[in-house]
Protein backbone atom coordinates (compact mmCIF):
# COMPACT_ATOMS: atom_id res chain seq x y z
CA UNK A 1 0.00 0.00 0.00
CA UNK A 2 1.18 3.52 -0.89
CA UNK A 3 1.53 5.94 2.30
CA UNK A 4 -0.40 8.93 1.35
CA UNK A 5 1.09 11.65 0.18
CA UNK A 6 2.62 14.35 2.27
CA UNK A 7 5.11 17.74 2.24
CA UNK A 8 7.67 17.33 0.05
CA UNK A 9 5.98 14.59 -2.74
CA UNK A 10 6.34 11.01 -0.43
CA UNK A 11 4.08 9.81 -3.11
CA UNK A 12 7.35 10.43 -5.60
CA UNK A 13 9.40 8.86 -2.77
CA UNK A 14 7.16 5.88 -2.35
CA UNK A 15 7.57 5.61 -6.10
CA UNK A 16 11.24 6.15 -6.49
CA UNK A 17 11.38 3.41 -3.87
CA UNK A 18 9.12 0.94 -5.76
CA UNK A 19 11.09 1.02 -9.21
CA UNK A 20 14.31 1.14 -7.71
CA UNK A 21 15.51 4.53 -8.58
CA UNK A 22 15.37 5.76 -4.46
CA UNK A 23 19.45 6.40 -4.67
CA UNK A 24 19.16 8.83 -7.74
CA UNK A 25 16.27 10.37 -5.79
CA UNK A 26 18.20 11.46 -2.70
CA UNK A 27 21.01 12.68 -5.15
CA UNK A 28 18.09 14.94 -6.84
CA UNK A 29 17.19 16.05 -3.58
CA UNK A 30 20.72 16.37 -2.15
CA UNK A 31 21.64 18.61 -4.97
CA UNK A 32 18.85 21.07 -4.00
CA UNK A 33 20.26 22.34 -1.21
CA UNK A 34 20.86 26.29 -0.69
CA UNK A 35 18.22 26.42 -3.27
CA UNK A 36 20.43 25.31 -6.64
CA UNK A 37 20.57 22.47 -8.23
CA UNK A 38 23.93 21.33 -8.11
CA UNK A 39 25.36 18.01 -10.23
CA UNK A 40 27.01 15.94 -8.23
CA UNK A 41 29.52 14.84 -10.43
CA UNK A 42 31.13 15.97 -13.56
CA UNK A 43 34.42 15.78 -15.33
CA UNK A 44 34.63 19.12 -14.51
CA UNK A 45 33.82 20.75 -10.74
CA UNK A 46 34.38 24.50 -11.87
CA UNK A 47 34.97 26.24 -15.00
CA UNK A 48 36.68 29.93 -14.70
CA UNK A 49 36.52 32.57 -17.55
CA UNK A 50 39.12 35.32 -17.23
CA UNK A 51 41.74 36.96 -17.94
CA UNK A 52 45.53 35.57 -16.88
CA UNK A 53 47.50 38.54 -15.86
CA UNK A 54 51.17 38.63 -14.36
CA UNK A 55 51.99 40.98 -11.74
CA UNK A 56 55.03 42.57 -10.57
CA UNK A 57 55.64 43.14 -6.76
CA UNK A 58 58.08 45.15 -5.67
CA UNK A 59 57.26 44.42 -2.09
CA UNK A 60 57.49 47.02 0.09
CA UNK A 61 59.60 49.69 -2.00
CA UNK A 62 57.15 51.87 -3.79
CA UNK A 63 57.73 51.23 -7.88
CA UNK A 64 59.31 54.60 -8.62
CA UNK A 65 62.41 53.17 -6.08
CA UNK A 66 61.88 49.74 -7.05
CA UNK A 67 64.84 47.90 -8.43
CA UNK A 68 63.47 44.32 -8.51
CA UNK A 69 59.85 42.82 -8.34
CA UNK A 70 58.76 39.27 -7.56
CA UNK A 71 56.05 37.75 -10.28
CA UNK A 72 52.80 36.52 -9.34
CA UNK A 73 50.13 34.62 -12.13
CA UNK A 74 46.80 35.69 -11.10
CA UNK A 75 43.36 36.50 -12.65
CA UNK A 76 40.80 37.12 -10.62
CA UNK A 77 38.79 34.15 -12.58
CA UNK A 78 41.82 32.08 -12.76
CA UNK A 79 42.43 32.21 -8.70
CA UNK A 80 39.05 30.90 -7.70
CA UNK A 81 39.83 27.67 -10.31
CA UNK A 82 43.01 27.33 -8.95
CA UNK A 83 42.75 27.57 -5.19
CA UNK A 84 39.66 25.00 -5.60
CA UNK A 85 42.57 22.65 -7.09
CA UNK A 86 45.60 23.30 -5.38
CA UNK A 87 44.14 23.65 -1.76
CA UNK A 88 40.34 21.65 -2.12
CA UNK A 89 41.15 19.08 -4.59
CA UNK A 90 38.64 19.50 -7.19
CA UNK A 91 38.55 19.27 -10.62
CA UNK A 92 38.96 22.79 -12.56
CA UNK A 93 39.43 24.73 -15.55
CA UNK A 94 39.97 27.92 -16.86
CA UNK A 95 39.69 29.06 -20.62
CA UNK A 96 41.41 32.40 -21.44
CA UNK A 97 43.49 33.89 -23.78
CA UNK A 98 47.32 32.44 -23.88
CA UNK A 99 50.03 34.52 -26.01
CA UNK A 100 52.48 32.02 -27.67
CA UNK A 101 55.82 34.12 -26.23
CA UNK A 102 57.51 33.58 -23.21
CA UNK A 103 55.32 35.77 -20.56
CA UNK A 104 52.45 33.49 -22.05
CA UNK A 105 55.11 30.25 -21.27
CA UNK A 106 55.30 31.38 -17.66
CA UNK A 107 51.68 31.79 -17.14
CA UNK A 108 50.97 28.43 -18.86
CA UNK A 109 53.43 26.60 -16.64
CA UNK A 110 51.78 28.33 -13.16
CA UNK A 111 48.70 27.39 -14.51
CA UNK A 112 49.54 23.70 -14.66
CA UNK A 113 51.34 24.15 -11.70
CA UNK A 114 48.18 24.54 -9.86
CA UNK A 115 46.15 21.45 -11.44
CA UNK A 116 43.90 23.74 -13.73
CA UNK A 117 43.06 22.26 -17.09
CA UNK A 118 43.41 25.30 -19.41
CA UNK A 119 41.44 25.85 -22.77
CA UNK A 120 42.85 28.54 -24.39
CA UNK A 121 42.32 30.60 -27.66
CA UNK A 122 45.97 30.86 -28.73
CA UNK A 123 47.26 34.27 -30.07
CA UNK A 124 50.79 35.01 -31.64
CA UNK A 125 53.01 38.00 -30.37
CA UNK A 126 54.27 40.08 -33.22
CA UNK A 127 57.58 40.95 -31.31
CA UNK A 128 56.75 44.43 -30.43
CA UNK A 129 53.57 45.47 -30.29
CA UNK A 130 51.58 42.28 -28.80
CA UNK A 131 49.06 40.91 -28.85
CA UNK A 132 50.01 40.94 -24.98
CA UNK A 133 49.09 39.38 -21.34
CA UNK A 134 48.49 41.79 -19.37
CA UNK A 135 50.15 43.63 -16.58
CA UNK A 136 49.44 44.36 -13.08
CA UNK A 137 51.64 46.50 -10.97
CA UNK A 138 51.30 46.48 -7.22
CA UNK A 139 53.32 47.23 -4.11
CA UNK A 140 52.13 45.86 -0.70
CA UNK A 141 52.25 49.19 1.22
CA UNK A 142 53.46 49.04 4.61
CA UNK A 143 51.58 50.44 7.85
CA UNK A 144 50.21 53.93 7.55
CA UNK A 145 50.90 53.78 3.73
CA UNK A 146 48.54 51.90 1.56
CA UNK A 147 48.91 49.49 -1.61
CA UNK A 148 49.09 51.58 -4.90
CA UNK A 149 47.75 49.40 -7.58
CA UNK A 150 48.06 50.29 -11.78
CA UNK A 151 47.60 48.43 -15.09
CA UNK A 152 49.11 47.67 -18.58
CA UNK A 153 46.13 46.27 -20.50
CA UNK A 154 47.29 47.58 -23.70
CA UNK A 155 46.16 45.21 -26.75
CA UNK A 156 45.45 42.83 -24.12
CA UNK A 157 44.75 39.45 -26.11
CA UNK A 158 42.00 38.59 -23.06
CA UNK A 159 40.25 41.42 -24.60
CA UNK A 160 40.05 40.46 -28.13
CA UNK A 161 38.06 37.04 -26.82
CA UNK A 162 34.90 36.89 -28.65
CA UNK A 163 31.66 34.90 -28.66
CA UNK A 164 32.71 31.65 -31.08
CA UNK A 165 35.95 31.48 -29.71
CA UNK A 166 35.63 28.19 -27.68
CA UNK A 167 33.68 25.23 -28.80
CA UNK A 168 31.49 25.02 -25.45
CA UNK A 169 29.49 21.49 -26.01
CA UNK A 170 33.28 20.19 -26.41
CA UNK A 171 34.62 22.09 -22.85
CA UNK A 172 31.45 20.89 -21.31
CA UNK A 173 31.11 17.22 -22.96
CA UNK A 174 32.14 15.37 -19.67
CA UNK A 175 29.84 17.59 -17.51
CA UNK A 176 30.29 20.44 -15.66
CA UNK A 177 28.88 21.39 -12.04
CA UNK A 178 29.60 24.79 -11.84
CA UNK A 179 30.88 27.75 -14.21
CA UNK A 180 32.56 31.01 -12.60
CA UNK A 181 33.21 34.38 -13.92
CA UNK A 182 33.30 38.25 -13.14
CA UNK A 183 33.27 41.67 -13.64
CA UNK A 184 36.89 42.18 -14.12
CA UNK A 185 36.56 40.13 -17.45
CA UNK A 186 33.59 41.85 -18.39
CA UNK A 187 34.87 45.30 -18.21
CA UNK A 188 37.61 44.43 -21.01
CA UNK A 189 35.50 44.97 -23.91
CA UNK A 190 32.31 44.68 -25.84
CA UNK A 191 33.30 40.99 -26.53
CA UNK A 192 34.43 39.96 -23.56
CA UNK A 193 30.94 40.67 -22.04
CA UNK A 194 29.59 39.10 -24.87
CA UNK A 195 31.48 36.05 -24.00
CA UNK A 196 30.51 35.74 -20.75
CA UNK A 197 27.05 35.60 -21.90
CA UNK A 198 27.46 32.68 -24.55
CA UNK A 199 29.44 31.07 -22.03
CA UNK A 200 27.01 31.17 -19.41
CA UNK A 201 23.97 29.87 -21.52
CA UNK A 202 25.72 27.40 -22.61
CA UNK A 203 27.15 26.08 -18.75
CA UNK A 204 23.18 26.38 -18.06
CA UNK A 205 22.60 23.94 -20.73
CA UNK A 206 24.32 21.75 -19.37
CA UNK A 207 23.50 21.65 -16.28
CA UNK A 208 25.75 23.92 -14.20
CA UNK A 209 25.56 26.24 -11.30
CA UNK A 210 26.53 29.77 -12.40
CA UNK A 211 28.28 32.17 -9.96
CA UNK A 212 29.60 35.62 -10.64
CA UNK A 213 32.13 38.17 -8.59
CA UNK A 214 30.88 41.83 -9.42
CA UNK A 215 34.51 42.80 -8.32
CA UNK A 216 33.90 46.25 -9.60
CA UNK A 217 36.71 47.74 -10.68
CA UNK A 218 36.53 51.67 -11.12
CA UNK A 219 40.02 51.85 -12.93
CA UNK A 220 38.55 49.48 -15.60
CA UNK A 221 35.48 50.58 -16.41
CA UNK A 222 36.50 54.32 -16.58
CA UNK A 223 38.19 53.62 -19.55
CA UNK A 224 34.91 51.77 -21.57
CA UNK A 225 32.36 54.19 -20.75
CA UNK A 226 32.14 54.25 -16.72
CA UNK A 227 29.70 53.11 -13.70
CA UNK A 228 26.73 53.83 -16.84
CA UNK A 229 27.99 51.63 -18.94
CA UNK A 230 29.11 49.05 -16.31
CA UNK A 231 25.40 48.88 -15.17
CA UNK A 232 24.21 48.34 -18.24
CA UNK A 233 26.61 45.90 -19.15
CA UNK A 234 27.06 43.95 -15.43
CA UNK A 235 22.76 44.15 -15.87
CA UNK A 236 22.43 41.80 -19.17
CA UNK A 237 24.79 39.28 -17.55
CA UNK A 238 23.19 39.05 -13.83
CA UNK A 239 20.13 38.16 -15.38
CA UNK A 240 22.24 34.46 -15.77
CA UNK A 241 23.26 34.42 -12.59
CA UNK A 242 22.22 31.68 -9.77
CA UNK A 243 25.25 33.28 -7.12
CA UNK A 244 26.81 36.70 -6.66
CA UNK A 245 29.80 37.64 -5.25
CA UNK A 246 30.35 41.08 -3.86
CA UNK A 247 29.60 43.74 -1.28
CA UNK A 248 27.93 46.61 -1.61
CA UNK A 249 29.79 49.15 -2.71
CA UNK A 250 29.79 46.25 -6.01
CA UNK A 251 25.86 46.06 -6.05
CA UNK A 252 25.97 49.86 -5.98
CA UNK A 253 28.67 50.85 -8.28
CA UNK A 254 28.33 47.72 -10.52
CA UNK A 255 24.67 47.29 -10.54
CA UNK A 256 23.41 50.89 -9.90
CA UNK A 257 21.35 48.91 -7.43
CA UNK A 258 20.14 52.67 -5.26
CA UNK A 259 20.88 51.81 -1.04
CA UNK A 260 22.50 53.81 2.17
CA UNK A 261 25.56 55.71 1.90
CA UNK A 262 28.99 53.61 2.02
CA UNK A 263 30.60 55.54 4.32
CA UNK A 264 28.50 55.92 7.38
CA UNK A 265 28.64 52.30 9.29
CA UNK A 266 31.84 50.17 10.04
CA UNK A 267 32.79 47.91 7.02
CA UNK A 268 32.52 45.06 9.62
CA UNK A 269 28.81 46.19 10.01
CA UNK A 270 26.83 43.76 7.64
CA UNK A 271 23.70 45.16 7.84
CA UNK A 272 24.24 47.83 4.74
CA UNK A 273 25.15 44.75 2.66
CA UNK A 274 21.85 42.75 3.93
CA UNK A 275 19.58 45.68 3.39
CA UNK A 276 20.15 45.62 -0.16
CA UNK A 277 19.21 41.98 -0.49
CA UNK A 278 15.90 42.22 -0.99
CA UNK A 279 16.13 45.34 -3.91
CA UNK A 280 18.76 42.78 -5.87
CA UNK A 281 16.76 39.58 -5.41
CA UNK A 282 13.71 41.54 -6.72
CA UNK A 283 15.48 42.73 -9.82
CA UNK A 284 16.97 39.26 -10.42
CA UNK A 285 15.08 36.60 -9.39
CA UNK A 286 17.26 33.78 -9.98
CA UNK A 287 19.89 34.66 -7.82
CA UNK A 288 19.72 32.38 -4.70
CA UNK A 289 22.93 33.50 -3.10
CA UNK A 290 24.75 36.55 -2.26
CA UNK A 291 28.14 36.75 0.14
CA UNK A 292 30.54 38.76 0.56
CA UNK A 293 33.83 39.65 2.44
CA UNK A 294 33.62 42.24 5.58
CA UNK A 295 36.76 43.82 6.06
CA UNK A 296 38.29 46.97 8.03
CA UNK A 297 41.43 48.22 7.38
CA UNK A 298 43.10 50.00 10.16
CA UNK A 299 46.64 49.79 8.75
CA UNK A 300 47.85 48.13 5.18
CA UNK A 301 49.07 45.35 7.41
CA UNK A 302 46.25 45.11 9.91
CA UNK A 303 42.76 44.50 9.40
CA UNK A 304 39.30 43.31 10.29
CA UNK A 305 37.79 40.35 8.84
CA UNK A 306 34.56 38.75 8.46
CA UNK A 307 31.89 37.49 5.83
CA UNK A 308 28.42 37.71 5.14
CA UNK A 309 25.96 35.42 2.89
CA UNK A 310 22.12 35.38 2.08
CA UNK A 311 21.71 31.92 1.10
CA UNK A 312 18.58 31.14 -0.32
CA UNK A 313 16.54 33.13 2.11
CA UNK A 314 18.22 32.84 4.92
CA UNK A 315 21.07 35.19 6.71
CA UNK A 316 24.58 33.80 7.81
CA UNK A 317 27.42 35.80 9.20
CA UNK A 318 31.29 34.58 9.56
CA UNK A 319 33.15 35.38 13.01
CA UNK A 320 35.86 38.58 13.01
CA UNK A 321 38.83 38.34 13.58
CA UNK A 322 41.87 39.77 13.45
CA UNK A 323 44.72 39.57 10.29
CA UNK A 324 48.06 40.22 9.88
CA UNK A 325 48.14 41.19 6.66
CA UNK A 326 51.35 39.89 4.13
CA UNK A 327 49.66 40.33 0.64
CA UNK A 328 46.26 41.43 0.74
CA UNK A 329 45.84 41.24 -3.24
CA UNK A 330 43.39 37.39 -4.10
CA UNK A 331 41.98 37.79 -0.34
CA UNK A 332 38.14 37.85 -1.98
CA UNK A 333 39.12 35.55 -4.36
CA UNK A 334 40.18 33.02 -1.53
CA UNK A 335 36.92 33.96 0.37
CA UNK A 336 34.95 32.74 -3.23
CA UNK A 337 37.13 29.56 -3.39
CA UNK A 338 36.70 28.14 0.00
CA UNK A 339 32.82 28.99 -0.32
CA UNK A 340 32.20 27.58 -3.32
CA UNK A 341 34.24 24.45 -2.23
CA UNK A 342 31.70 24.23 0.65
CA UNK A 343 28.59 24.20 -0.98
CA UNK A 344 29.99 22.07 -3.85
CA UNK A 345 30.61 19.66 -1.06
CA UNK A 346 27.13 19.70 0.43
CA UNK A 347 28.20 21.64 3.78
CA UNK A 348 25.86 22.95 5.56
CA UNK A 349 25.51 27.36 4.81
CA UNK A 350 27.15 27.90 8.09
CA UNK A 351 30.11 25.88 7.63
CA UNK A 352 30.43 26.39 3.68
CA UNK A 353 30.77 30.43 4.81
CA UNK A 354 32.93 29.96 7.46
CA UNK A 355 34.96 27.93 5.38
CA UNK A 356 35.13 30.81 2.87
CA UNK A 357 35.95 33.31 5.73
CA UNK A 358 38.69 31.06 6.68
CA UNK A 359 40.75 29.97 3.13
CA UNK A 360 40.30 34.28 2.54
CA UNK A 361 42.08 34.89 5.65
CA UNK A 362 45.01 32.51 5.58
CA UNK A 363 45.39 33.53 1.41
CA UNK A 364 46.47 37.15 3.27
CA UNK A 365 49.68 35.39 5.05
CA UNK A 366 51.08 34.11 1.91
CA UNK A 367 52.80 35.81 -1.28
CA UNK A 368 51.11 35.94 -4.14
CA UNK A 369 47.74 35.91 -5.27
CA UNK A 370 46.77 32.33 -4.94
CA UNK A 371 46.65 29.56 -1.82
CA UNK A 372 49.52 27.75 -0.55
CA UNK A 373 46.92 26.72 2.36
CA UNK A 374 45.97 22.97 2.85
CA UNK A 375 42.53 22.06 3.43
CA UNK A 376 43.21 20.67 7.26
CA UNK A 377 44.64 23.99 7.92
CA UNK A 378 41.18 25.72 6.44
CA UNK A 379 38.99 23.68 8.00
CA UNK A 380 40.94 23.87 11.72
CA UNK A 381 40.54 27.59 11.16
CA UNK A 382 36.76 27.78 10.41
CA UNK A 383 36.71 25.36 13.69
CA UNK A 384 38.01 28.03 15.25
CA UNK A 385 41.68 27.13 15.24
CA UNK A 386 44.31 29.40 16.23
CA UNK A 387 48.14 30.05 15.34
CA UNK A 388 49.61 27.79 17.35
CA UNK A 389 52.68 26.02 16.23
CA UNK A 390 51.44 22.56 14.66
CA UNK A 391 53.65 19.89 15.47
Amino acid sequence: MQPRGGSFGNGRLWAAILDGTFSDFRRNVAAMKYGLNIPQAGGLDLLALGAMVYRLDPGIVPFRKATQCQIHVSGGEFNVAANLADCFGLKTGIASAMVDYPIGELIAGYVRAMGVEPFYKGFKHDGVQGPNMATVYSDSGQGIRAPVVFYNRSNEAAAQLKPGDFNWKQVFAGGIRWFHTGGIFASLSPTTAELIIEAMQAARSAGAVISFDLNYRAKLWSISGGRQRAAAVLDRIVQNVDVVVGNEEDLQMGLGIPGPELAKKSKLDPSVFLEMIGKVTEKYSRIKIIATTLREVHSTNQHSWSAAAWINGKTFLAPTCELDVLDRVGGGDGFAAGFFYGLLNGESEDDALKLGWAHGALLTTFPGDTSMATLEQVRALAAGGSARIQR
